[in-house]
C-alpha cells in the first residue's frame, strides 16, 4: 500500500541505539523501518510502526486521511518515507511503563467483556475501573485508562446504533437465541420484506405459560413508543396472584391480518 509513513516521525533525536543496547533488542532487526518498505494494508502499516514506537519507547499517531462519506472507508493517505535516522527528540518512555502511551493502551477480549457486563450491571464507570485495577494487581498493571473503557463504551453504543432500531432489535434476539436455545421469536415481513409484526418470549416467559397458562389476557398499549407502533402482552397469574408475562408483540398495526398472524 505504500512506503512507511509520517504516522510518527521518522527523524528524531536522542541515541535509540542506547536504548536498543539497554533492552537486549539489539540481535534482530527485523522489526525496525527501513527506506522503501511496502506494506498490503494501512492496517499493517501502522501496527508495524506502533510496534517499533512500542520497543523503543513512544507513541505514534496517523496522519489525516481522505475518507469516503458514506462508507467511512479510507480514499487516499499521504505516504512518504524518504530517509530513516535513528534518533529521537524527546525522552524516550521507560520499559515498565510503555504500555500506558497513548498508542499502545489496548484494551483485550477479556477486559471489554468485563467492561460489557460491568456497565450492563449498572456499575458505575469509576466503581468498575478501580475493580479491573484491583483484579490486574493495581491501575499501573492495567493496559487502558478509565478514559479507554469510557470511549469503548461510546463507540460500542454508536456501532449498535447503525443497525437502526429494527435492525438492534433483530440483533438483541439473535444474541439472545444463542444465550439461550429456548428464547423464542418470530417476524413477519411485509410484501416488500420489510419487518411488519415481531413476537418473542424468552425461556421463563415459557416455563410460566406451561405451568399458569390455563387463562390467558391479551392487550395492546395505544402507540406510546416512538414509532407509534402497538405493543401487546399476554398476561396471566401465577400461584401467589402475581402478574406474569407469557409473550409481547410489536405491532405494525391492528388489523385482522396483524392479529392473525400474532394469534
Amino acid at each position: 500500500m505504500g512506503s512507511l509513513t509520517e504516522m510518527g516521525s521518522l527523524t528524531e533525536m536522542g541515541s535509540v541505539t542506547e536504548v536498543m543496547e539497554e533492552n537486549n533488542i539489539v540481535d534482530d532487526c527485523s522489526w525496525k523501518p527501513k527506506v522503501e518498505m511496502s506494506f498490503d494494508s494501512e492496517q499493517a502499516v501502522y501496527d508495524f510502526y506502533n510496534m517499533y514506537g512500542g520497543k523503543m519507547g513512544f507513541s505514534i499517531r496517523k496522519a489525516y486521511a481522505n475518507k469516503n462519506k458514506h462508507t467511512k472507508e479510507i480514499t487516499s493517505r499521504k505516504y512518504i518515507a524518504c530517509d530513516f535516522v535513528e534518533h529521537h527528540y524527546h525522552d524516550l518512555m521507560p520499559q515498565d511503563c510503555i504500555h500506558m502511551l497513548s498508542s499502545q493502551r489496548k484494551i483485550s477480549t477479556t477486559q471489554a467483556i468485563e467492561v460489557e457486563l460491568a456497565s450492563q450491571s449498572g456499575i458505575p464507570l469509576r466503581s468498575a475501573y478501580e475493580l479491573f485495577g484491583r483484579e490486574s494487581g493495581g491501575r499501573a498493571s492495567l493496559d487502558f485508562t478509565k478514559l479507554d473503557q469510557k470511549n469503548y463504551l461510546r463507540s460500542k453504543r454508536q456501532k449498535d446504533l447503525e443497525y437502526g432500531e429494527t435492525g438492534s432489535v433483530l440483533h438483541y434476539f439473535r444474541k439472545k437465541t444463542v444465550e439461550n436455545p429456548s428464547f423464542f421469536c418470530a417476524v413477519q415481513l411485509d410484501c416488500d420484506e420489510q419487518i411488519s409484526n415481531i413476537f418473542w418470549a424468552d425461556a421463563q416467559m415459557i416455563m410460566d405459560y406451561a405451568q399458569f397458562g390455563d387463562v390467558v389476557t391479551f392487550d395492546t398499549t395505544y402507540k406510546l413508543n416512538n414509532e407509534h407502533r402497538p405493543f401487546g402482552t399476554f398476561v396471566g397469574f401465577n400461584h401467589h396472584r402475581e402478574t406474569i408475562i407469557f409473550g409481547a408483540a410489536l405491532m405494525y398495526d391492528e388489523t385482522a391480518e396483524s392479529f392473525t398472524w400474532l394469534f
